[in-house]
């Protein structure tokens, strides 16, 4: 492992400036055994009254990578048309905004370098900047997709940690933008990437930050400690994939749950001891990308041109791992989008009839209802109460109704112009939206 607490070469463009009242003037302890969130400081009401603050927006699906976003209160009825507050050029990448105490992080490539922006949430304007020569040639037929990054950012006690195109985790000072460390594994690897590039996010649990480095042949998941970057554990050597892991607890176990290139698979958050894996294989050109879905205990995974399935992993009483399937179901599946759960109910887009909206009832497997067909490529998800947030590829912001009836569309809206693979952002007012290369804050 090279591991460099030097900054690497960059260019710089830095302005530092202090919101009045901020997280990142006050520790904040990363001892306990949970995902590490600070809130974000609401801006009072025009009547003087403050109203209850979202969670910080701390990386990809949200503080708990479920796409949940707590203490958000739709409006009664939506209005026909959102107001441009903001817009910058960003460069282009398909990483999430991240929202933190008015401060914005977006991660993506301009020419030739991959770019970490911090921005003021009110004003879209620059508080620094950093920049690192990144290049890196995709592979064919993903070519349209770009040269990233396509990893999610992820904050944690006042750092911002990025992963590359090409496999280099660094960590940055969220304050100055200032290069904490970094780590390469490319000199073990040649490549350290699956062939179209690094997507995998990695996750936070205590003081670990969790990765998978590999190539799609070989590879490892790792826990790194996050204030330095050295390794604390290692396990396998399967190859990676385009999927990110989860942070779950089963049986009274936190582990970090995965889908690599081989398996699923359960490792011990502390201590990276192996738990148990079930099969579910990268196959020809059908990739293993969405984030596997943890709920009640069992975890569902769908996967291009394979379906849907459901498995239930449990502890004996002798301390050996079990997994059983639960169900699999085949007339929807899951490319590279996402699904997300809301009051028990599972939303997602299937690839199949090229591009459909779906909900599936988690505990059978039975589809609900399915949306009409060619709706685009892709769709990011993110759940509110009672509501489905909808971003397709087509720059289209579709809100649905969370029922398992039928399709209810609420609201549309035509947010850009080009392609928006880039997970949305939802604040008390409004959206951020990242299309092909701009950010912007949409206000309803």
């Amino acid at each position: 492992m090279r591991l460099f607490l030097v900054p690497a070469v960059f260019s710089v463009l830095c302005v530092v400036s202090f919101a009045q009242e901020s997280v990142f003037d006050s520790d904040t302890s990363s001892s306990a055994e949970v995902p590490l969130t600070l809130a974000i400081n609401d801006v009072a009401e025009e009547n003087g009254e403050q109203a209850k603050p979202l969670p910080a927006w701390t990386g990809w699906l949200g503080p708990e990578r479920n796409g949940w976003v707590k203490n958000f209160q739709p409006p009664q009825a939506w209005p026909q048309e959102l107001t441009k507050d903001w817009q910058i050029k960003v460069g282009t990448g398909y990483g999430s905004p991240l929202v933190v105490d008015h401060r914005v992080y977006q991660h993506a490539r301009q020419g030739n370098e991959e770019v970490l922006w911090c921005l003021d949430l009110s004003t879209g304007k620059e508080i620094w900047r950093k920049s690192v020569e990144t290049p890196f040639k995709i592979g064919g037929g993903g070519e349209k997709h770009g040269k990233g990054p396509k990893s999610n950012p992820i904050y944690a006690d006042r750092k911002v940690f990025t992963l590359s195109i090409t496999g280099v985790l660094t960590a940055w000072n969220a304050v100055t933008g200032e290069q904490i460390w970094q780590v390469d594994e490319s000199p073990q690897f040649g490549k350290n990437q699956p062939y179209w590039g690094v997507s995998t996010s990695p996750i936070i649990d205590g003081n670990r930050i969790m990765v998978h480095f590999g190539t799609d042949e070989t590879g490892y998941l790792t826990a790194l400690d996050f204030e330095t970057g050295k390794e604390i554990w290692k396990h396998g050597d399967d190859g990676t994939s385009y999927s990110s892991p989860v942070l779950v607890e089963i049986d009274g176990i936190r582990q970090v749950v995965e889908w690599n290139h081989r398996v699923i698979v359960g490792v011990e958050s502390k201590t990276g001891k192996f738990l148990w894996e079930f099969p579910f294989p990268h196959v020809g050109s059908n990739q293993n990308m969405p984030t596997p879905i943890f709920h009640e205990g069992q975890i569902l995974v769908g996967g291009e041109n394979r379906g849907i399935l459901k498995i239930e992993p449990k502890q004996e009483g002798s301390g050996e791992w079990t997994v059983e399937q639960k169900w699999f179901q085949e007339r929807v599946a899951l490319d590279m989008s996402t699904a997300v759960m809301n009051d028990g109910l599972l939303y997602g887009f299937s690839h199949y009839k090229r591009g459909q909206l779906f909900c599936l009832d988690p505990a059978s497997g039975e589809i609900l209802w399915t949306g009409p067909g060619r709706l685009g490529d892709n769709v990011m998800f993110l759940s509110i109460p009672g509501q489905i947030v909808a971003l397709v590829d087509t720059g289209e912001l579709i809100l649905f109704e969370a029922t398992g009836e039928e399709y209810k569309p609420l609201q549309t809206y035509q947010i850009a112009e080009s392609e928006t693979w880039a997970p949305p952002v939802v604040l008390k007012d409004g959206f951020l939206i990242k299309d092909h290369d701009t950010l912007t804050y949409w206000k309803f």
